[in-house]
C-alpha cells in the first residue's frame, strides 16, 4: 500500500496585530509568521479500505473529522475527486497542543501536501493553500511555510525575505488561554501599542536578525489576565537574561519563544526553563 511520511513544522508569530472585527464575525489580522524545525510527523497510507481513519500518540485527541488532519484529507479527496481506496493517517505529535504554535493547522497542511504527492493530484502550493482555507485560518500559511506576512483571517499571504537562521527556545506554561476570551478583551480596550510590522519587514529585507527580534510584538500579551501575564513575562525574562535577541508569545498563547544567535545561549535557556516547564523545546528557524 502506498505510504508517505511528511513533516508538519510549528509556526511562530513574530508579530501579531488585530486591526478590528469584521462584518462576518472574524477579526482582521496582520501577522508576520515564521516556521521552525520543531515538527509533528504525519504518515499517510492509502488503499487501507473504508474511509479516512486517524490515529495519534496522544489519546485525548479526536480521531474523526474534528481532527484537522482528517478534515483536510476529506476536503482534499472531495475537491480532487480521486478514490484512494481508504486512507490511514498517523499523527506523531511533538508540537504542544493548544499552544499558539499551529500544531493542528500544520498537521492539516502536511496532509494536503502529502496527499498531493501520494496521489499525483498536481495541485500547486497556492492551490493547496486555497484549499486549506476551508479547513482553518492558519492552514494556508502552514501549507507554504517560511517567513510571510499574513493578513485577513490569516489566509492572505505575502512571502517575505527569510528570517536569518537562528536558534529558538519554545516554552509552554501549564495553563490554557481561551482564544475567544482574548479576542473579546481586545475588542473591549483601546490598545496603546501595536507591532512595528513595517519595521519588521525592513529588518527582514536587510537580513537584520537583531532588528527583527527587537520588533517582535504580540498585542494579545497586553490583554492577558494578570496571573497569566506575570508568568509569560517571567519566561520572557529568563530567555532575555540568557541572551535572547527578543522574546514573544506566539498566537493566542500560551507558548513563549526566544530567538538566539548563539547555540550555547539557547541551550542554557532551554536547560533552565525545562526544569520548571515540561513543554520546553530547543529548535531552530527554517
Amino acid at each position: 500500500m502506498p505510504r508517505l511520511t511528511v513533516e508538519a513544522p510549528a509556526k511562530l508569530n513574530l508579530t501579531l496585530d488585530v486591526l478590528g472585527r469584521r462584518s462576518d464575525g472574524y477579526h482582521e489580522l496582520r501577522m508576520v509568521m515564521q516556521s521552525v524545525a520543531l515538527a509533528d510527523r504525519i504518515t499517510l497510507e492509502t488503499g487501507t479500505g473504508g474511509g479516512v481513519r486517524v490515529r495519534t500518540n496522544l489519546s485525548f485527541l479526536p480521531t474523526n473529522e474534528k481532527n484537522l488532519a482528517a478534515a483536510a484529507a476529506l476536503q482534499f479527496l472531495e475537491d480532487c475527486g480521486l478514490d484512494c481506496g481508504g486512507l490511514s493517517i498517523s499523527v506523531e505529535k511533538h508540537i504542544p497542543v493548544c499552544a499558539g504554535t499551529g500544531g493542528g493547522s500544520s498537521d492539516a497542511a502536511a496532509v494536503l501536501r502529502g496527499l498531493n504527492r501520494l496521489l499525483g493530484a498536481g495541485y500547486s502550493g497556492e492551490a493547496l493553500a486555497r484549499l486549506g482555507e476551508r479547513v482553518g485560518s492558519d492552514v494556508p500559511y502552514c501549507v507554504l511555510g517560511g517567513t510571510a506576512l499574513a493578513e485577513g483571517r490569516g489566509e492572505v499571504l505575502t512571502p517575505l525575505p527569510a528570517l536569518p537562521r537562528c536558534h529558538a527556545v519554545l516554552c509552554k506554561p501549564a495553563f490554557s488561554i481561551s482564544t475567544p476570551e482574548l479576542f473579546a478583551r481586545v475588542d473591549g480596550v483601546k490598545l496603546r501599542h501595536r507591532p512595528d510590522t513595517e519595521g519588521m519587514v525592513v529588518a527582514l529585507e536587510g537580513g537584520d536578525l537583531g532588528g527583527a527580534a527587537r520588533r517582535m510584538y504580540n498585542i494579545f500579551e497586553d490583554v492577558l489576565p494578570p496571573r497569566q501575564a506575570e508568568e509569560i513575562s517571567g519566561i520572557k525574562n529568563v530567555l532575555v537574561q540568557h541572551g535572547a535577541l527578543g522574546a514573544n508569545m506566539s498566537g493566542t498563547g500560551p507558548t513563549v519563544f526566544g530567538l538566539f544567535e548563539r547555540a550555547e545561549d539557547a541551550a542554557q535557556a532551554w536547560e533552565e526553563l525545562r526544569g520548571t516547564y515540561r513543554d520546553t523545546f530547543l529548535t531552530e528557524t527554517l
